[in-house]
């Protein structure tokens, strides 16, 4: 046994599978690092931190009387979404006013998806009448969203890095929360990190590395989980989300562009060969220091290696970004989500336009959207200040007790004499 965890820490630190032939148990270093296999083989680092062991929650006999919530934090969430068989997308907010309110998405947005090749239309490029919808969503249901302190034993805050990162990149960010009493879970992706690096590039598709942050999400989850996602680390978040819609309370989308499904680019440079790409490397990494930070000063670079970023080997990088193909992903998929979502964009991003965070937040039911000006991609590793106020008072956010619904009108049991 110690022989196997030995091998699971020794694979993680040098990026070598194990040949191992059973699960492991998780391992914890003495820096305060978890090691858990995910699947035999597969080892993940991960940072579980949170506040000192000790009795979370009062015996029931004991528990302290709470106020009644009546209707508190109650959110009425209903929404119609339609597709339709010649690509057009009508999602209609029902039950609200034509004039939504501020960080609210309209009463009803229609999307005109991209027609395939030969697709219908006119002539002269007139619409025709409208077809039938290939499918029809129906949401109604009420969430009761509630302020997440640190004092409460329930809540826990998932960090999930994009391409090229590492758990490095939350630093900041980890330790604010901590410090104020959350309980926080940050892994490395596999390739990442000190997290093991199968020399297979299947293992770096998005549906290898969703199951293994499935896996973590159901190892650490409680009752209520928000989750903090950066660039790629985004469709993580979204795929919880959409997987465990009463575990996932918030959730944060850090330059994480539209709402549209993955697919690989297979003209980017990254599908290049790997002995083209190895020797690219030092090139790539100062072409992602000019696109992920405002400013390319001391301070930048001094960043960018502390938190790992794009310290990862060309294969694992060509992998990553050839496997990021989710075609279930789209619009509607997004759009189904009924999460409270914060949406946080560096303004000087150079990776990801606004443009595409600013339709994300018209696909979501309850979006708001928040630009740092200083900011770019790496906007969390600049401005660490701001990004974690944005985040605190996000989850200390509820919304609004709801109206009492109307009581029933009594039957009319008026006699109809003609008399």
């Amino acid at each position: 046994m110690l022989t196997g965890v030995a091998d699971g820490i020794f694979c993680c630190m040098l990026g070598a599978a194990p040949n191992a032939v059973g699960p492991l148990e998780s391992v914890e270093s003495s820096d305060g690092y978890t090691f858990v296999e995910v699947k035999p083989g597969r080892v993940l680092r991960v940072r579980h931190a949170g506040p000192a062991p000790g009795p979370a929650l009062p015996p029931p006999d004991q528990e302290p009387p709470a106020r009644e919530p009546g209707r508190a934090g109650l959110v009425r969430c209903q929404r119609r979404i339609t597709v339709y068989r010649d690509g057009r997308l009508l999602v209609e907010n029902l039950g609200r006013p034509a004039r939504a309110q501020p960080g609210e998405p309209p009463a009803a947005l229609e999307v005109e998806l991209p027609e395939p090749p030969g697709g219908a239309g006119g002539a002269g490029g007139r619409r025709r009448r409208a077809r039938r919808p290939r499918r029809t969503i129906h949401i109604d249901c009420e969430k009761r969203i509630t302020s997440c302190r640190g004092a409460q034993a329930d809540v826990v805050l998932f960090f999930i890095h994009g391409v090229g990162g590492s758990l490095a990149i939350w630093k900041e960010q980890l330790d604010f929360f901590v410090s104020l009493g959350y309980e926080v879970v940050a892994p490395d992706l596999a390739g990442h990190g000190a997290s093991s690096a199968p020399k297979v590039a299947a293992a770096y598709t998005f549906y290898a590395l969703a199951e293994d942050m499935r896996a973590i999400f159901k190892r650490y989850a409680k009752k209520r989980n928000v989750l903090v996602g950066h660039s790629y680390g985004v469709s993580f978040c979204t795929f919880l989300a959409h997987e465990y819609p009463d575990l996932v309370h918030k959730v944060v989308m850090i330059n994480g562009g539209g709402p549209t499904a993955l697919e690989p680019s297979f003209c980017s440079i990254f599908n290049m060969p790997t002995c083209v790409l190895r020797c690219l490397s030092p090139c790539l990494a100062w072409s992602f220091l000019k696109a992920g930070f405002a400013r390319q000063g001391a301070k930048e670079k001094q960043l960018l290696r502390e938190g790992n970023a794009f310290n990862v080997s060309s294969f694992v990088l060509r992998a990553m970004m050839s496997g990021q193909y989710w075609p279930e992903g789209d619009e509607a998929y997004h759009a189904e989500l009924t999460v409270p979502v914060l949406l946080v964009h560096g303004a000087q991003d150079r990776l990801v336009p606004v443009e595409e965070d600013q339709r994300m937040a018209e696909i979501l039911l309850l979006a708001f959207l928040k630009l740092i000006d200083e900011g770019s991609h790496m906007v969390m590793l600049e401005c660490p200040e701001t990004v974690n106020t944005l985040l605190h008072e996000f989850l200390l956010w509820e919304p609004e007790a709801l109206p009492e619904p109307p009581a029933a009108a009594p039957e009319d049991t008026e006699d109809n004499d003609d008399k």
